[in-house]
């Protein structure tokens, strides 16, 4: 261990709650990284690794892209807040409106969490309905109204100190299953005012929609006159320039942005239909933020939608993510190890366990995650920067050379899967 790594996580641990600034780094294991450029990190002992979590999705376009970079820095000489509009703020609302392809107007915010809130206001604002239907493991923040423990088929709090009273007005069934998600609306149809949904269940499984699935809950919300959201905060501008949206074929009527929208920078979104989103600039619904639009966010969605519109890189992604995902599953298959793989190119999720399709928490649940979180502290030893639940994230950076290492990487972690 080099000088400048040693004592640093006591130091960590010292001033950081579990020397983590989210919960989500509790239990990775406990490497400071010093630089990342393109689809590559280096820690403080100058240790290179081939990156698949990508800072959780953000780094869509590779670490420091440097036209990103470069406007960001640029625009942050004119100011950064202003409590005022300034041109690029317009100029990012254009550009993501046309390049989505199917929202009238967007709101711009910082995190996913906050615009899932500002959503799921203007639904019930404008249905004067209460419930929200949501699918058991899809995630829409850690907020005491929208988080949950599925654990088990839980459905209660998921932490010390979040109000049970605060999930009360939840209606939850199981992801891509047609009878009990029509049997709800038979129910309540009445009573609901939006169904939340991941288009596809990207932050656990990653578990694409049934053919035709989301097509009938389009179908179910616009009968009882609900509101559809998209949660796009993992998929959106990753599935395809329109997001789930245009990679399914099925428009919502609000949905909800971040992580690859702007680059890495933290940025998020809430978009949709003219004449519900007109509810906020009438100021009948709140939404609100010192840091909305900051002219570093507003430059980093420019650079980055344009850089995805000039030279569209998902032709090229997907090739990446299919041939990873094949030598993937050859690999397990070579070393005799149950290693599965499912999901998307540009998002897929590896586990252990039969090689069946997984289509919702209960089937995700049967698989050997935690064998799977204890390889993914092997792989990172072998150089290879994954997320311990299983989600393989890939970027525009992403190339031949990360392809080769990669492979050759977990072949050598297998070998050593196979010895323990």
């Amino acid at each position: 261990m080099s000088s400048l790594v040693e004592g640093l996580p006591a130091r960590a641990e010292r001033v950081i709650p579990g020397g983590v600034s989210s919960n989500v780094r509790l239990g990775a294991p406990r490497v400071f990284f010093q630089r990342g450029e393109g689809a590559r990190l280096w820690d403080l002992d100058g240790r290179e690794y081939v990156d698949y979590l990508l800072g959780q999705g953000p780094a869509f376009l590779g670490h420091a892209h440097p036209r990103v970079s470069a406007a960001v820095a640029e625009a942050a000489r004119s100011g950064m807040v202003f409590g005022a509009q300034h041109p690029l703020e317009v100029e990012a609302a254009e550009r993501f409106v046309a390049a989505t392809g199917w929202p009238d107007t967007v709101r711009f915010g910082v995190s996913g969490t906050e615009s899932v809130q500002a959503a799921l206001r203007l639904a019930r604002a404008a249905t004067g309905r209460q419930r929200i239907v949501r699918f058991a493991g899809h995630y829409h923040g850690w907020l005491d109204n929208v988080l949950m423990d599925f654990a088990n088929g839980g459905h209660g709090p998921a932490s010390a100190g979040q109000p049970a009273g605060a999930l009360a007005d939840w209606l939850v069934v199981p992801f891509n299953d047609t009878e009990a998600l029509t049997a709800l609306f038979d129910r309540h149809g009445a009573e609901i005012a939006a169904v939340i949904c991941e288009p596809m269940m990207c932050n656990a499984g990653a578990i694409p929609p049934r053919p035709g699935f989301l097509d009938l809950v389009r179908e179910l919300t616009h009968r009882a006159g609900a509101v559809l959201v998209f949660d796009e905060v993992i998929t959106g501008f990753r599935l395809a320039l329109g997001g789930a949206a245009r990679h399914f074929g099925v428009t919502p009527d609000l949905a909800v942005y971040g992580k690859a929208l702007a680059g890495g920078w933290p940025v998020s979104a809430v978009a949709g239909r003219g004449d519900l989103m007109a509810r906020f600039g009438t100021g009948e619904v709140n939404h609100s933020g010192t840091f909305n639009a900051s002219v570093m966010a507003a430059a980093a969605i420019v650079a980055t939608l344009d850089t995805l519109t000039s030279a569209p890189p998902y032709a090229r992604i997907e090739d990446h993510g299919r041939r990873l995902m094949a030598g993937l599953a050859e690999l397990g298959r070579r070393h005799g190890v149950p290693l599965r793989v499912q999901g998307l190119p540009v998002a897929f999720h590896v586990s252990f366990g039969p090689p069946r399709p997984v289509h919702d928490l209960a089937g995700l649940h049967a698989l050997d995650l935690a064998r799977y979180a204890r390889f993914a502290r092997t792989l990172a030893a072998h150089g290879v920067w994954v997320a311990g639940r299983g989600i393989w994230y890939v970027s525009a950076a992403h190339g031949e050379a990360e392809l080769t290492d990669v492979l050759d990487r977990v072949d050598q972690a297998l070998k050593h899967e196979n010895d323990l």
